[in-house]
């Protein structure tokens, strides 16, 4: 059973994308190979059933079913996002995925008004129910969530509960937040917080230098993420941000609201990964000049990377 993730941990955890065949139904073969080539990629761990797993998008019964698949699959540590409109929803998902043997479970956020003594509230209410063994992950998602939250709170909320043990951060825009949070541990009696960032990868060398701990989002070429953090660990940012912008412009095109996933498919397809590109319904489907631009992106990228 993988190490389950704590205040410390570091790296790429790469997001997930759920595979489905053209009818929409999970295709778990593909599933299979998808983790598999995470895997290859060197990625630290995994996160499963977030935005781009389309969790919202699956039954109950088929987000467990991803959930035992994965766990069967690798020995990475995975963290399965739980956010659910229902409490008891949200803590049956993450005490099976516990039992299963995840490494921690993330939790948004409830969607409502944006006053902090209700998200502090709920994230007690969270805790309360998962137990003192559920190591949590608070994403910090304010563009989609609609619920933006201060260092302050994030900090408080750590404090208090001691299961609470990463910030996967996507405020935008956000570096300050990192900067405030980490100067808040240069006081002894403060628990210091793991950071992973997402936001497509798009500031990824700016949140390493503010201080944060690696990347959790899920660009299609995970490489680009986990040399640019190896470079960085290694002291040597000008290096890492040197491969990073050569994977920028297709990065940058990921960014699109509402394409981003379909966009990402394409490329986890085109490189062997996955066997269709499908997003369930309703989701974006690429037209014929939508792929055209974007694998004239990919064949650049990798004329790129051989001239380097």
């Amino acid at each position: 059973m993988a190490k389950k993730i704590d205040r410390n941990t570091r790296g790429v955890f790469i997001i997930s994308a759920t595979p489905f065949d053209e009818s929409g139904g999970i295709d778990f073969a593909s599933l299979d190979r998808l983790i598999d080539f995470y895997v290859e990629k060197d990625v630290t761990g995994l996160t499963i059933l977030g935005m781009m797993g389309e969790a919202d998008k699956l039954t109950p019964e088929e987000r467990r079913q991803v959930i035992d698949r994965v766990l069967a699959r690798t020995d990475l540590p995975v963290i399965v996002g739980v956010s659910d409109a229902g409490l008891g929803n949200l803590t049956s998902l993450g005490r099976h995925a516990l039992d299963k043997g995840a490494a921690g479970l993330m939790v948004a956020p409830s969607r409502g008004p944006a006053r902090e003594d209700r998200v502090e509230s709920y994230f007690h209410a969270v805790c309360d129910a998962l137990g003192p063994d559920a190591p949590v992950v608070f994403q910090d998602f304010p563009l989609s969530t609609g619920v933006p939250v201060s260092p302050a709170l994030i900090r408080r909320l750590s404090d208090d509960l001691q299961q609470l043990v990463m910030l996967k951060h996507e405020d935008w825009p956000g570096l300050t937040k990192i900067s405030a949070l980490r100067r808040h541990e240069e006081e002894a009696s403060v628990p210091r917080l793991s950071i992973l960032c997402g936001n497509g990868g798009l500031y990824l060398p700016q949140e390493l230098a503010r201080g944060a701990d690696g990347a959790m989002t899920g660009f299609a070429y995970p490489e680009a993420l986990v040399q640019t953090v190896a470079l960085f660990e290694a002291g040597q940012p000008d290096a890492a941000e040197d491969i990073f912008d050569t994977y920028l412009p297709i990065l940058r095109h990921e960014q699109q609201p509402g394409w981003g996933l379909a966009l990402r498919k394409h490329i986890l397809m085109r490189r062997g990964a996955i066997a269709c590109a499908a997003t369930r319904a309703p989701g974006p489907r690429l037209t014929a000049a939508d792929v055209a631009e974007l694998e004239r992106l990919m064949a650049r990228t990798e004329r790129r990377l051989k001239e380097k």
